[in-house]
């Protein structure tokens, strides 16, 4: 098919030889494209648009051939969401979460710790609407979720925000790990039952002492000590051996370290030594991987590889053997992914959980995998290193948890039983789960049935849409057949209006958005989905007038450029004596080919337009825009000329609303006046202007000024006005011809409601001064008759000869002490609460020197604290993004030291007003040393 300016150079091809009174049927239904002939499927790569018969590319190919019926639904299959047979459960990330999920998993394996969790009980576990409250209950619930769910991971919110956890800020794993068992065993302490009491001591317990010798008597001392996990030392090291033996090495102590004998009553040379006494039976060894850097001030993670047994022997009889592996990747020590590698205690497999996904290894061995613990960190490192049987190596396992054997053998019993309490809550959830799957099935097949009803009948009406010739037709807008053949979106009712003309039917120039479609088709769509209006099925809806109107306007600007050069011509020749003139604004002469040529278009979109300005820019007196309101022809003879009979006759074609003026045609008469009294007025301001400058030409030039001081010695008298009223004055003087003289004295902006005056002399001094200005007595006087004063205000000087000539001031009015009093603590109210305002912060490198003295500006609210925690905030309000000076100065938050006039800004709940932060303050930011891993600075403070 021919482009689009092709089809709509053709559809317009005959105005050239038929004038607009000549237009007959064929020529609208040309105009129209009627004829035009319908493109083929494959013909066509896209949709014609200047073609209202082309229905091919408008999204039918998608519906003729078979169509698979899951594409009628976007809904996943929920049976996907379901636990498989024989298999454990994951848990959500809620952000960045995964160190918990991590060690939950880890202690949900621990089958001693879960059966003696599940025996702790209240006396709210007997009702049926019990719900999880403290830490413990909701640890109890996730277990029982992890081993008889239904889904395939389950939801740990409940449990988290018990913790009081951030979910979007990643915590120390090798932390949480310690708090959460110190808080589950002060959890447990307080139930009756001797045996929960204990269970975390018998479980993670351990005993060892720090044994100091004297090496000047021999005197031993021990200092007991307990564990829940062994901390180790992995710098330097390759092996957990190696760590163990530096562990329970012998260090001396001397010189500094010296050891304080009570035997000897004296500081000596001593050794030291760890000896364990017992050891628990599920034994934590943390590889210190994150360690504080003294060079950065920052903590940092260690990557070296570290070989560790499946068979740890720790003391004669004391058999461990490996049952996690704790994993953390990426290279920073602020961010990256912890996964655990678990083995099942009742049949030895191995599982990587790892949030929502969980894998088993195949065999029985534990695999780390080197797609994710070596080649992870160390990009260059492309093979595994060779380690013996036996053993494994890791450069990301940060914890290796072992079991002791004896224990295993002992726990022949490997089924633990969900008490019947928390098994209620578990099937309640279950039956929600498979509520939700029953739901999602049945959204699937009705939204199957809806596409399978809809594929029938888009193949029927499709082959019905072609408009066949001499048939009655319609149209419909191509869009709404696009979103009706895509089956994303509703399909809404018909809506033609936007393609009528103002006639009401349908604009020839919207015919390249619209598709003619038989009248049988057009039947059945308004049938099924509504709309309209429907135009005439006969074909009288097609606009004759806009078509003539067309054909006039395109005609025209085929001879714009001819007309142009005539005028042009005729234009330079010179008005003979006796001939009559026309006025024409000199602008609109210069443009009216461009104004002409803009009318037209306008025209052709049928935009309301007036007189586009010929003879009603400045030729005239006055206009209102768009109304064709003209009161006369314009005063300034400047701005418009004279042109012949045949000039103004062209231009008449083009702007046949142009108001006409003839050469005697006379001014307008009350422009004429209006100018006049303009000239009179402005002769009057300046002769005042004049006397009031000479009368008061100190004021003016700010020459002689009195000052509060320096109290002038010839005077005990000073009169106050506004300052704004001496501003306004100035402006008068200096431009009498284009301001309005000042006529009165506004004093009263400077009084309370009760009339008392606002400042005080003291205040005045010292900065309430910027708001008055002090007249001499002389210029008071001046004052008083050239202006209206609505109120004296003056202050006085006075000596108080009982009281050694001591000098006191008064004001007249004097002073309203509440409305002071108000005025100030609204003063000190908006310093501590403030909006919007501009606070600067200058990074300190020592003592004596800062730099970034311009540094970056923050507009912050003073009501707002320093954290970033999301809170409720009044409207106006913002968080201040310290982000900001992390990104301004490279110092992350939590390395920002920030002070002011001395002070510490240490209390992130304390809003910055109550800090002392006001408007313009500048605060301090003293830094530790920047860290040198910057991408994983932001990564950590990116979530």
């Amino acid at each position: 098919m021919a482009p689009r300016l092709q089809l709509e150079k053709a559809a317009w091809r005959w105005v050239d030889t038929v004038k607009p009174e000549d237009i007959t049927q064929e020529h609208v239904e040309l105009a129209y494209r009627i004829a035009v002939p319908a493109c083929k499927r494959g013909a066509c790569r896209r949709n014609c648009k200047g073609n209202p018969n082309c229905l091919v590319g408008i999204g039918e190919h998608s519906w003729l051939g078979e169509i698979d019926e899951n594409t009628f639904h976007n809904i996943d299959d929920p049976n996907s969401e379901r636990r498989d047979k024989n298999t454990f459960v994951g848990l959500t990330n809620l952000g960045a979460t995964c160190y918990v999920n991590t060690f939950l998993q880890v202690w949900f394996h621990n089958l001693e710790l879960r059966r003696t969790l599940y025996l702790c009980q209240n006396s709210r576990a007997e009702g049926h609407k019990y719900e999880p409250r403290t830490i413990c209950e909701h640890l109890q619930y996730l277990f029982a979720l992890l081993q008889n769910s239904t889904r395939r991971y389950i939801d740990p919110s409940g449990l988290v925000k018990a913790l009081g956890l951030n979910t979007g800020q990643q915590q120390d794993a090798q932390e949480f790990s310690k708090l959460f068992l110190s808080l589950l065993e002060d959890t447990l302490s307080q139930q009756k039952d001797p045996t929960l009491q204990n269970v975390i001591q018998q479980q993670f317990c351990g005993e060892f002492s720090y044994v100091t010798v004297c090496t000047q008597c021999g005197r031993s001392s021990a200092l007991p000590s307990r564990f829940y996990e062994l901390e180790l030392n992995i710098q330097g090291h390759k092996t957990l051996a190696e760590c163990v033996t530096e562990f329970l090495k012998e260090e001396k102590l001397d010189g500094d370290n010296r050891y304080f004998c009570e035997n000897c009553q004296s500081k000596q040379s001593a050794t030291r030594r760890i000896t364990l006494h017992s050891l628990p039976r599920t034994l934590n060894l943390q590889l210190m991987r994150f360690v504080f850097d003294r060079q950065s001030g920052h903590k940092k993670k260690l990557n070296n590889l570290i070989s560790f047994p499946e068979i740890l022997e720790m003391e004669e009889k004391c058999t461990y053997d490996l049952s996690a592996v704790l994993i953390h990747r990426g290279v920073s020590a602020y961010s990256g992914h912890y996964i655990a590698h678990v083995r099942d205690s009742r049949t030895n497999d191995w599982y990587k959980f790892n949030d929502e996904e969980i894998e088993k290894m195949e065999g029985k061995k534990l695999q780390l995998g080197l797609e994710e613990d070596i080649a992870e960190t160390v990009k260059s490192q492309t093979r595994k290193p060779k380690y013996s049987k036996g053993f494994h190596c890791s450069r990301n396992a940060y914890m290796l948890v072992y079991k002791r054997r004896l224990d295993q053998e002992d726990q022949t019993q490997t089924n633990v039983e969900v008490p019947a309490f928390l098994q209620r809550l578990v099937d309640q959830d279950n039956k929600k789960f498979e509520e939700w799957c029953s739901e999602m099935v049945d959204m699937r097949r009705q939204s199957v049935d809806k596409g399978k009803a809809k594929h029938v009948e888009v193949k029927e009406l499709y082959e019905l849409l072609p408009a066949q010739d001499g048939e009655p037709f319609e149209f419909v807008p191509v869009e709404w057949l696009k979103k009706w053949l895509d089956d994303s979106t509703a399909t809404k009712a018909i809506d033609n209006s936007p393609f009528l003309c103002m006639h009401g039917k349908l604009h020839p120039d919207r015919i390249g958005e619209a598709k003619r479609i038989s009248n049988a088709a057009a039947e059945r769509l308004f049938n099924r989905y509504g709309g309209g209006p429907r135009v005439d099925r006969k074909g009288s809806f097609l606009c004759r007038d806009c078509v003539t109107r067309r054909c006039q306007v395109l005609r025209l600007k085929n001879q714009l450029s001819e007309d142009y050069r005539e005028v042009t011509n005729l234009a330079k020749t010179q008005l003979k004596s006796g001939d009559e003139g026309f006025w024409i604004g000199k602008a609109s002469l210069r443009q009216w080919r461009q104004l002409a040529l803009e009318q037209l278009e306008e025209e052709e979109e049928e935009t309301k337009h007036t007189n586009c300005k010929t003879n009603g820019e400045k030729p005239t007196c006055t206009g209102a825009e768009g109304t064709g309101e003209i009161r006369g022809l314009s005063i300034h003879e400047g701005e418009r000329r004279l042109v012949s009979h045949e000039v103004w006759g062209k231009l008449k074609v083009y702007f046949p609303r142009a108001p006409e003026f003839s050469q005697r045609q006379e001014s307008c008469q009350q422009c004429t006046r209006m100018e006049k009294e303009g000239k009179e007025n402005e002769a009057l301001n300046r002769m005042m202007a004049s006397e009031q400058k000479n009368s008061l030409l100190n004021l003016f030039q700010e020459k002689n000024r009195p000052t509060l001081q320096k109290w002038p010695q010839d005077t005990d008298v000073l009169y106050i006005v506004s300052l704004f009223f001496v501003d306004e004055w100035r402006k008068f003087i200096r431009r009498p011809a284009k301001s309005n003289p000042v006529s009165n004295v506004g004093n009263n902006i400077l009084l309370c409601p009760h009339g008392g005056f606002m400042f005080t002399y003291n205040s005045m001094i010292q900065g309430d001064a910027q708001h008055i200005a002090l007249l001499w007595p002389a210029e008071w006087d001046v004052i008083c008759r050239l202006f209206l004063v609505d109120q004296p205000i003056c202050i006085c000087r006075t000596q108080d000869m009982q009281d050694s000539g001591s000098v006191q001031y008064r004001t007249e009015p004097e002073l309203c002490r509440e409305c002071r009093e108000g005025f100030i603590f609204q003063q000190q109210r908006d310093l501590r609460e403030y909006a919007q305002a501009t606070v600067y912060v200058r990074k300190v490198i020592d003592s004596k020197r800062m730099i970034k003295e311009a540094a970056p500006e923050f507009s912050m609210s003073g009501s707002e604290a320093e954290d970033e925690r999301e809170e409720p905030k009044m409207e106006g309000e913002k968080d201040p993004d310290f982000n900001q000076i992390m990104h301004a100065f490279s110092v992350a938050p939590f390395d920002q030291n920030l002070t002011i006039d001395g002070r510490c800004l240490t209390d992130d709940s304390a809003t910055l007003g109550s800090l002392g932060v006001f408007p313009e303050s500048i605060i301090c930011l003293k830094a530790d040393e920047p860290i040198a891993d910057y991408a994983a600075m932001d990564d950590a403070y990116q979530g």
